[in-house]
């Protein structure tokens, strides 16, 4: 693979966390960049894991991670953005304060891993080509780290401008992407 095409296969594999990561943004109180680059740094990581993990998968698995990647992230997503539309509906006063500064780590991780499902997939069919994994990953990696720094901060725009709804619309978004994930691969399949 040529430079070209590893910048290409990067931005298309951020595109999913970049859009969750908007969602993430909307759903903080004022996020700053240091949370936006944490967010960015655990997408990034699990984003550029997963094609090593594809990869190492190799041929014995492609078929199985491909028929079910789609279904996957859907399940995921869905499940991450119903609980913030629910957490989002709720009376203010049922409400545990306002916005959180800051995800945990474990629903960040949660949501980096339902967006990376395709780069695993990715792993696999670069793994046919005998194409060297390790420059393909970290620049995925990078790509995605810079993309959902972006899209924390860019959340943090909407998310003022959308007020006490920020995270109905957050989760929206993420159910939207596994929506999209879902229809993308049914349609071509």
């Amino acid at each position: 693979m040529n430079p070209f095409s590893i910048a290409l296969l990067s931005l298309a594999m951020s595109t999913d966390a970049f859009a969750a990561a908007v969602g993430k943004g909307m759903a903080l109180e004022r996020p700053h960049w240091g949370e936006a680059l944490r967010t960015g740094a655990i997408f990034g990581a699990i984003e550029g894991t997963t094609p090593l993990i594809g990869w190492a998968l190799g041929l014995a698995a492609a078929d199985y991670v491909k028929a079910w990647d789609h279904w996957i992230a859907f399940v995921l997503l869905l499940g991450l953005g119903g609980h913030m539309v629910i957490n989002g509906l709720q009376p203010p006063e049922s409400q545990a304060g306002d916005k959180p500064s800051r995800h945990g780590f474990w629903p960040l991780a949660l949501t980096g891993f339902a967006t990376s499902v395709d780069a695993m997939v990715v792993g696999v069919g670069l793994a046919f080509l005998d194409v060297p994994i390790l420059p393909v990953a970290l620049a995925i990696g990078c790509t995605t780290l810079v993309a959902v720094t972006l899209g924390v901060m860019a959340g943090r725009v909407l998310g003022r401008a959308a007020g006490r709804r920020a995270e109905i619309m957050g989760g929206l978004v993420l159910a939207g992407i596994g929506a999209a994930i879902l229809f993308e691969h049914l349609r071509a399949g």
